[in-house]
Protein backbone atom coordinates (compact mmCIF):
# COMPACT_ATOMS: atom_id res chain seq x y z
CA UNK A 1 0.00 0.00 0.00
CA UNK A 2 0.72 3.63 -0.50
CA UNK A 3 0.36 6.44 1.88
CA UNK A 4 0.19 9.91 1.66
CA UNK A 5 2.20 11.28 5.08
CA UNK A 6 2.31 14.79 5.75
CA UNK A 7 1.47 16.14 2.30
CA UNK A 8 3.84 14.10 0.55
CA UNK A 9 3.48 10.76 -1.96
CA UNK A 10 6.11 8.37 -2.77
CA UNK A 11 7.45 8.41 -5.95
CA UNK A 12 8.32 4.61 -7.72
CA UNK A 13 9.97 4.29 -11.13
CA UNK A 14 8.34 2.16 -13.30
CA UNK A 15 10.84 -0.33 -13.24
CA UNK A 16 10.49 -1.05 -9.35
CA UNK A 17 8.13 -3.99 -8.32
CA UNK A 18 6.46 -3.20 -4.37
CA UNK A 19 4.77 -6.29 -3.47
CA UNK A 20 1.20 -5.17 -2.57
CA UNK A 21 1.85 -6.46 1.47
CA UNK A 22 4.36 -3.97 1.46
CA UNK A 23 3.94 -0.34 2.74
CA UNK A 24 5.57 2.99 1.14
CA UNK A 25 4.50 5.90 3.54
CA UNK A 26 5.40 9.67 2.60
CA UNK A 27 8.08 11.88 1.19
CA UNK A 28 9.73 8.55 -0.27
CA UNK A 29 11.63 7.87 -3.37
CA UNK A 30 12.45 4.28 -4.90
CA UNK A 31 14.60 3.64 -8.25
CA UNK A 32 14.77 1.69 -11.15
CA UNK A 33 15.10 -2.08 -10.76
CA UNK A 34 14.26 -2.11 -7.04
CA UNK A 35 12.01 -4.91 -5.71
CA UNK A 36 9.93 -4.36 -2.01
CA UNK A 37 8.94 -7.63 -0.84
CA UNK A 38 6.10 -8.55 1.10
CA UNK A 39 5.72 -6.99 4.66
CA UNK A 40 8.42 -4.69 4.27
CA UNK A 41 7.82 -0.94 5.47
CA UNK A 42 9.32 2.43 4.17
CA UNK A 43 7.94 5.27 6.11
CA UNK A 44 9.15 8.43 5.71
CA UNK A 45 8.41 10.56 9.34
CA UNK A 46 9.04 14.12 7.96
CA UNK A 47 12.42 13.25 6.38
CA UNK A 48 12.76 11.68 3.07
CA UNK A 49 13.82 7.98 1.81
CA UNK A 50 15.56 7.87 -1.21
CA UNK A 51 16.76 4.48 -2.80
CA UNK A 52 18.92 4.15 -5.82
CA UNK A 53 18.44 1.75 -8.39
CA UNK A 54 18.64 -2.05 -8.16
CA UNK A 55 18.05 -1.90 -4.14
CA UNK A 56 15.66 -4.72 -2.68
CA UNK A 57 14.23 -4.64 0.59
CA UNK A 58 13.43 -7.81 1.45
CA UNK A 59 10.32 -9.15 3.96
CA UNK A 60 9.36 -7.44 6.79
CA UNK A 61 12.46 -5.22 6.65
CA UNK A 62 12.41 -1.65 7.98
CA UNK A 63 13.68 1.32 6.06
CA UNK A 64 12.55 4.68 8.40
CA UNK A 65 13.26 8.00 8.46
CA UNK A 66 12.48 11.18 10.53
CA UNK A 67 13.24 15.22 10.12
CA UNK A 68 16.18 15.11 11.31
CA UNK A 69 17.52 11.86 9.89
CA UNK A 70 17.14 11.20 6.21
CA UNK A 71 17.89 7.70 4.73
CA UNK A 72 19.45 7.39 1.68
CA UNK A 73 20.44 3.88 0.31
CA UNK A 74 22.73 3.99 -2.47
CA UNK A 75 22.51 1.30 -5.67
CA UNK A 76 22.67 -2.37 -5.72
CA UNK A 77 21.97 -2.84 -2.11
CA UNK A 78 20.29 -5.80 -0.56
CA UNK A 79 18.19 -5.31 3.19
CA UNK A 80 17.67 -8.44 4.41
CA UNK A 81 14.19 -10.03 6.07
CA UNK A 82 13.74 -8.90 9.50
CA UNK A 83 16.25 -5.92 9.15
CA UNK A 84 15.84 -2.59 9.83
CA UNK A 85 17.38 1.22 8.66
CA UNK A 86 17.15 4.03 10.67
CA UNK A 87 18.35 7.70 9.44
CA UNK A 88 21.13 6.08 7.92
CA UNK A 89 23.33 6.49 4.90
CA UNK A 90 24.31 3.48 3.24
CA UNK A 91 26.54 3.55 0.23
CA UNK A 92 26.32 1.33 -3.04
CA UNK A 93 26.89 -2.21 -3.10
CA UNK A 94 26.50 -2.92 0.76
CA UNK A 95 25.13 -6.35 1.77
CA UNK A 96 22.68 -5.80 5.25
CA UNK A 97 21.68 -9.25 5.55
CA UNK A 98 18.99 -10.91 7.53
CA UNK A 99 18.05 -9.08 11.44
CA UNK A 100 20.78 -6.30 11.35
CA UNK A 101 19.82 -3.31 12.54
CA UNK A 102 21.56 0.43 11.60
CA UNK A 103 20.54 3.34 13.68
CA UNK A 104 20.20 6.97 13.03
CA UNK A 105 22.94 9.30 12.00
CA UNK A 106 25.27 5.78 10.83
CA UNK A 107 27.30 5.68 7.52
CA UNK A 108 27.94 2.82 6.04
CA UNK A 109 30.63 2.74 3.23
CA UNK A 110 30.64 1.22 -0.08
CA UNK A 111 30.58 -2.55 -0.73
CA UNK A 112 30.41 -3.31 3.28
CA UNK A 113 28.68 -5.93 4.75
CA UNK A 114 26.73 -6.33 7.95
CA UNK A 115 26.25 -9.87 8.25
CA UNK A 116 23.38 -11.63 10.20
CA UNK A 117 22.54 -10.41 13.24
CA UNK A 118 24.97 -7.14 13.14
CA UNK A 119 24.47 -4.01 14.14
CA UNK A 120 25.82 -0.57 13.38
CA UNK A 121 25.09 1.98 15.77
CA UNK A 122 24.02 5.38 15.85
CA UNK A 123 26.28 7.81 14.56
CA UNK A 124 29.26 5.19 13.66
CA UNK A 125 30.75 5.30 10.37
CA UNK A 126 31.69 2.00 8.82
CA UNK A 127 34.75 3.19 5.82
CA UNK A 128 34.78 1.16 2.13
CA UNK A 129 34.99 -2.49 1.92
CA UNK A 130 34.06 -3.26 5.90
CA UNK A 131 32.78 -6.31 7.31
CA UNK A 132 30.48 -6.50 11.05
CA UNK A 133 30.96 -10.10 11.95
CA UNK A 134 27.87 -12.34 12.89
CA UNK A 135 26.37 -10.88 15.25
CA UNK A 136 28.50 -8.47 16.21
CA UNK A 137 28.53 -4.45 17.05
CA UNK A 138 29.88 -1.08 14.89
CA UNK A 139 30.26 1.89 17.00
CA UNK A 140 32.17 4.97 17.27
CA UNK A 141 33.55 7.26 14.16
CA UNK A 142 36.23 5.70 13.28
CA UNK A 143 34.14 2.48 14.40
CA UNK A 144 35.06 -0.16 16.46
CA UNK A 145 33.93 -3.44 15.74
CA UNK A 146 33.21 -5.79 18.37
CA UNK A 147 31.55 -9.11 19.52
CA UNK A 148 28.61 -8.71 21.59
CA UNK A 149 30.63 -10.43 24.63
CA UNK A 150 32.38 -6.74 24.77
CA UNK A 151 29.29 -5.15 26.05
CA UNK A 152 31.55 -2.92 29.03
CA UNK A 153 33.03 -1.44 25.76
CA UNK A 154 30.55 -1.20 23.37
CA UNK A 155 28.59 0.95 26.12
CA UNK A 156 31.85 3.16 27.27
CA UNK A 157 31.63 4.25 23.15
CA UNK A 158 28.32 4.06 22.57
CA UNK A 159 27.51 6.02 25.95
CA UNK A 160 28.92 8.85 24.52
CA UNK A 161 27.26 8.88 21.28
CA UNK A 162 24.04 9.97 23.05
CA UNK A 163 21.05 7.94 21.89
CA UNK A 164 18.44 9.74 23.70
CA UNK A 165 20.02 13.41 22.83
CA UNK A 166 21.07 12.84 19.49
CA UNK A 167 17.31 10.76 18.10
CA UNK A 168 14.95 12.00 20.75
CA UNK A 169 16.71 15.34 21.88
CA UNK A 170 16.38 14.23 25.49
CA UNK A 171 19.37 14.16 28.47
CA UNK A 172 20.13 10.64 29.45
CA UNK A 173 19.57 11.74 32.63
CA UNK A 174 16.04 13.11 32.80
CA UNK A 175 14.32 11.88 35.93
CA UNK A 176 11.09 10.62 33.94
CA UNK A 177 12.90 10.01 30.26
CA UNK A 178 10.83 7.37 29.28
CA UNK A 179 7.71 9.26 30.16
CA UNK A 180 9.16 12.49 28.00
CA UNK A 181 10.22 10.21 25.53
CA UNK A 182 7.05 8.10 24.71
CA UNK A 183 4.76 11.46 25.27
CA UNK A 184 6.88 13.41 22.81
CA UNK A 185 7.61 10.74 20.16
CA UNK A 186 3.84 9.52 20.10
CA UNK A 187 2.91 12.79 19.64
CA UNK A 188 5.20 12.81 16.54
CA UNK A 189 3.85 9.78 15.28
CA UNK A 190 0.07 10.65 15.78
CA UNK A 191 0.87 12.21 12.44
CA UNK A 192 -0.35 9.58 10.78
CA UNK A 193 -3.71 9.77 11.55
CA UNK A 194 -4.13 12.21 8.47
CA UNK A 195 -2.61 9.70 6.23
CA UNK A 196 -4.50 8.26 3.17
CA UNK A 197 -3.81 5.94 0.59
CA UNK A 198 -2.03 7.92 -2.52
CA UNK A 199 -2.34 6.66 -5.69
Amino acid sequence: MLYEHLGASPRIHPGAVVAPSAVISGDVTIGDGCQVLHGAVITAEGGPVTLGDHVIVMENALVRASGAHPVRIGSHVLVGPLASVAGATIADEVFLATGTRTFNGARIGARSEVRVNGVVHLRTVLPEESVVPIGWVAVGDPAEILPPERHDRIWELQHDLDFPGFVFGLDRDTPDLMVQLTERYGSALARHARDRPAG
